[in-house]
């Protein structure tokens, strides 16, 4: 993974290779805000009724009901 600090520049290039009528999605958990790894494409199920430190939507395998693909932007964990 990368710890890359993305100008503006740098995240459309890298969205603009990636098919551009998928949603995107941001990883989530409490405040404050971290660099990302580059964006991705994953399969995931939209389940509303999760609670909300929990996400929206969840990823999946694909023998899982109503999957669909999304890109996701994920924001770096750091252990410290």
């Amino acid at each position: 993974m990368s710890n890359m600090q993305y100008t503006v520049a740098e995240l459309i290039k890298q969205l603009q290779e990636l098919p551009q009528n998928l949603p995107v999605l941001v990883s989530d958990y409490e405040t404050g805000y971290e660099h990302f790894i580059p964006p991705r494409i994953e399969k995931v199920a939209h389940e509303p009724s999760n609670e909300y430190y929990d996400g929206e939507f969840q990823q999946k395998v694909n023998t899982a009901k109503n999957i669909v693909d999304v890109v996701v932007i994920e924001r770096v964990l750091r252990n410290d």
